[in-house]
């Protein structure tokens, strides 16, 4: 399935209160590899921003002026997202604009047109509880370069939540290999970045699962239901 990691730049943060939509950046996978295939678009929202919301994307209104409105993309954009799994950080957030929008332009919601939503926020809110899980921080907790970071950007915060949904989601990214050789001359580290590989997908063999099944029943049983999967697998 092609993954479409998006974001969006507003007025401000109320589409019920008449914020509108000012960027749109979206950046594909396929195969959770990066295709180049992104969309970018920046949008005349027929109002300024709020003075908060210059303060964090720095789009002025005077740039925005001669932009396309949002019912000149809509069609593009939806064509491009179609039967996609959208991966959106703070997901409600973005909907609800992107909904308002379509609504406005007499068209349906997003969800009708994609194959699903993901939010990523509540990905790591799971992964990492307790601890702010913005874009930013989940950068540094990740290692994802965003130095080029200054002001929030649409298309630039695609392409970092695209990292960070990789590192999220995948585990080990890099093979590291210690080489021990002569005391004097210490220990070389040998990074291998598994990027560059396209890894095979094994999946188990009916007889693996059957097997697999059998030991996590016999746990639950042990436990007396109290298995922490159970919740999340009704057979088990």
């Amino acid at each position: 399935m092609r993954q479409i990691v998006l974001d969006t730049e507003t007025t401000g943060l109320s589409a019920e209160n008449g914020d509108r939509i000012i960027e749109i950046g979206c950046v594909e996978l396929v195969g959770r590899k990066l295709t180049g295939n992104n969309k970018h678009f920046y949008l005349n929202p027929g109002r300024d921003s709020h003075e908060d919301a210059l303060k964090v994307h720095g789009i002025s209104n005077e740039f925005l002026r001669d932009k396309r409105k949002f019912s000149a993309v809509a069609g593009e954009l939806l064509d491009y997202l179609r039967d996609a799994e959208l991966i959106i950080h703070n997901a409600p957030f973005d909907l609800s604009f992107l909904d308002n929008e379509l609504h406005l332009v007499g068209l349906h919601p997003i969800r009708k047109c994609v194959a699903k939503v993901t939010d990523s926020l509540m990905m790591a809110k799971e992964l990492f509880p307790g601890k702010r899980n913005s874009l930013d921080a989940l950068c540094d907790r990740l290692d994802v370069d965003n130095s080029g970071r200054t002001l929030h950007g649409a298309l630039l915060d695609a392409e970092l939540l695209a990292d960070v949904y990789i590192n999220l989601t995948r585990g080990q990214n890099s093979l590291r290999i210690e080489e021990v050789g002569n005391p004097d001359d210490g220990v070389q580290t040998v990074f291998v970045d598994l990027r560059a590989f396209d890894l095979p997908v094994l999946h188990a063999s009916e007889l693996e699962v059957a097997s697999h099944d059998q030991v996590l029943t016999g746990i639950g049983k042990a436990s007396k239901g109290k298995a922490i999967w159970a919740a999340i697998s009704p057979s088990v």
